[in-house]
């Protein structure tokens, strides 16, 4: 049998079942490393005297993500069995996983986390100044499935007070189907309606198994006849500079030229903004922008 000693050694490449079985040990080491170093008072447990064995036991980890014991001991045996998005959740819960931690597991398992996305790696410090530069041009930050990750003050008071919108809710697409605010704020909302539906079309072709995208499409279909009328025209367009017009109910109406600048491949994330496309635009979202600091 050929090692991987022996493949890097003649340039070949591990072959997926190899990649597979690489990942089932690392994803193996991973879990009884972060259970190893968690205090069963971080979790609720008590400590005991007779406790032997560094941070949780196994046993304790399957009860509180509520899997089998043994199930659970396959998997930090790197066995070859399934593992569920679900399940993979539990565990990143039970195992008090930070974000990145959390991304780890799901790639060492192999597997899309369902999980909204709220945070993004890309959202670095650099890049919150650089927003909160822009002001009073209107910017924000998006991934390819329209969450709005991060954004500047005068983009938070745009079409809405995306303050208080919920996480969870902040979705260019959600909102321009379900929300009345932003919608009202969209002096095109047909025809913008229609180039984000085709643009996420375009975008989905590559996550067609991704449970966040399917779950996205579904919640859309289900709360907005509107966006199932669009969806079923099957349109598809790519990414483009483009004016558009806003509604705004502190300032009036501002007109400015919409530009993408990608952060990753095309259809990943993205930073938006929305430069004024005439001096009165750019008066008025100058207004808006002192508005939003004196909050």
């Amino acid at each position: 049998m050929t090692t991987m000693a022996q493949e890097t050694a003649t340039g070949r490449t591990a072959t997926p079942q190899t990649a597979s079985t690489i990942r089932r040990h690392e994803l193996a080491a991973f879990l009884r490393h972060r259970r190893e170093h968690i205090a069963p008072e971080q979790v609720g447990l008590p400590r005991g005297t007779r406790r032997r064995t560094p941070g949780l036991r196994r046993e304790e980890v399957a009860q509180l993500a509520a899997v089998g014991v043994t199930w659970y001991t396959w998997l930090e045996q790197a066995r070859d069995i399934q593992v569920s998005v679900q399940v993979l959740d539990a565990l990143a819960r039970t195992l008090l996983l930070d974000p990145s931690e959390r991304a780890h597991l799901f790639q060492l398992a192999d597997a899309n986390d369902p999980r909204p996305a709220t945070e993004c790696p890309v959202v670095t410090p650099a890049l919150r100044a650089m927003l909160d530069q822009l002001d009073p041009i209107p910017a924000c930050l998006q991934n390819g499935r329209y969450d709005i990750l991060a954004y500047n003050r005068t983009y938070g008071m745009l079409l809405c007070d995306l303050d208080a919108v919920p996480p969870e809710d902040r979705n260019c697409m959600i909102l321009s189907y379900t929300h009345e605010e932003w919608r009202s704020s969209i002096v095109h909302l047909e025809k913008s309606q229609r180039l984000m539906a085709a643009r996420f079309r375009g975008s989905m072709a590559e996550h067609l198994a991704d449970p966040t995208w399917k779950t996205l499409l579904k919640r859309l279909r289900t709360e907005s006849p509107e966006f199932c009328e669009v969806w079923d025209r099957h349109e598809v367009m790519g990414a483009s500079p483009r004016r558009k017009e806003f509604r705004n109910t502190h300032v009036g109406r501002i007109t400015v030229d919409h530009t993408d600048l990608w952060l990753g491949p095309a259809r990943g994330p993205r930073m938006v903004t929305y430069a004024p496309a005439d001096e009165e635009s750019r008066e008025r979202l100058e207004r808006l922008h002192a508005i939003a600091r004196a909050r």
